[in-house]
């Protein structure tokens, strides 16, 4: 399950960037000076190399990351209240639901806490990250710190499947040996459970498409609503008709629901870790594309991956047709990164430009970092 929307948002901010830069410029003045001051420096250290076309561009990559930055500090200052908020409602959700799933004998009622409890914990973990992955990039990181929030979103969502499986091993045990279940304690509890999840869901409809940890905590917070909805109605089965088997079979449904929902996420988050090839690019048109340029020979070394959910990276090797000079150059490169912006979305470009290099081993993905 891949969050192409998501994507294709920040996709369309990249293309409207120039309209934005200066706004998003003042938001991150700090940042822009600091990186701007080691630009100017390596630069200037470079001056008349090959190197100095590629420092360049990375004065260029660091704009259009401006644009993310600002896009998701914003975000993350509104999320961050809510999800202290909803982090806080949980906790009180789940130990009501703990007190009265011991209370009444209802495991489905302790599925539904301990579901809880993993999305309050998992929301938890999202609010620390987001506050986290705000640090800027300094000299032991210079990615900077937002890859926390996939490794956040990642540890949730195995977490949440852990305790999926628990509860399966548990609710098969309840449904060879039926006990007795006290149905209206149950359907009460249950209902508190309800009501605070919906104000939960509320409070993060809006963030959900712009951050995969509030995407996932959402996804934990619809799973809740709905168990609690499930739970609701094995209450009223059990209250009224005495059917107790229906509460590991609710367990189970609820079980399996939240399995489903949260693969895609760890999916997601691990293709991002693994540094896959995003799903929207294809390799092989990116080298059509790139080749059918005059000046370029081919392009070669290869590398395209994502930082988080939204900023994807390239780098790679050009060679070029003709020993040109350096001002040539310059715009062969510019006209390269345009098609690399504007077919292919890809916000952050490094290229390493030369004329009739890596003889014997220009090929297209590299088969060892060597």
């Amino acid at each position: 399950m891949t969050h192409s929307h998501t994507e294709h948002e920040h996709h369309h901010d990249e293309q409207h960037h120039n309209d934005h830069h200066e706004h998003a410029h003042k938001h991150e003045e700090h940042a822009h000076n600091h990186e701007h001051e080691h630009h100017h420096g390596h630069e200037h250290h470079h001056g008349h190399e090959h190197h100095h076309g590629h420092e360049h561009h990375h004065g260029h990559g660091h704009h259009h990351g401006h644009g993310h930055h600002h896009h998701h500090h914003d975000v993350s200052n509104m999320s961050s209240s809510r999800l202290l908020w909803v982090t806080l409602l949980n906790f009180s959700i789940t130990l009501v639901q703990f007190i009265g799933g011991f209370l009444s004998n209802s495991l489905s009622l302790v599925s539904d806490a301990l579901h809880n409890l993993g999305d309050s914990s998992a929301i938890f973990i999202a609010f620390l990250a987001g506050k986290r992955s705000k640090k800027s990039a300094d000299s032991q990181h210079t990615f900077g710190y937002t890859r926390i929030e996939i490794l956040a979103a990642l540890f949730n969502g195995v977490v949440l499947i852990a305790i999926c499986l628990f509860l399966f091993v548990e609710a098969y045990e309840r449904f060879v040996n039926p006990e007795p279940i006290k149905g209206l304690l149950m359907l009460i509890i249950a209902t508190f459970g309800l009501l605070a999840n919906l104000i939960s869901v509320i409070l993060l409809n809006k963030d959900k498409d712009h951050n995969l940890n509030v995407k996932a905590a959402y996804l934990h917070l619809m799973g809740d609503t709905l168990s609690s909805v499930a739970v609701i109605l094995g209450g009223l089965a059990i209250w009224k008709f005495h059917i107790y088997w229906i509460d590991p079979v609710i367990t189970v449904l609820v079980g399996i629901y939240i399995i489903y929902h949260t693969w895609g996420v760890v999916k997601q988050t691990v293709d991002i870790l693994m540094q896959k090839t995003p799903d929207d690019i294809n390799i092989n048109d990116l080298k059509q594309e790139v080749e059918t340029l005059s000046d370029v020979e081919n392009i070669h070394h290869l590398h395209i991956w994502k930082l988080n959910d939204k900023q994807v990276h390239l780098e790679a090797h050009i060679n070029l047709k003709d020993n040109v000079n350096m001002v040539e150059m310059m715009k062969i490169k510019a006209k390269i990164e345009d098609v690399l912006r504007k077919k292919f979305h890809i916000n952050h470009i490094t290229l390493q430009i030369g004329y009739d290099c890596c003889k014997g081993n220009n090929k297209l993905i590299v088969e060892s970092n060597k």
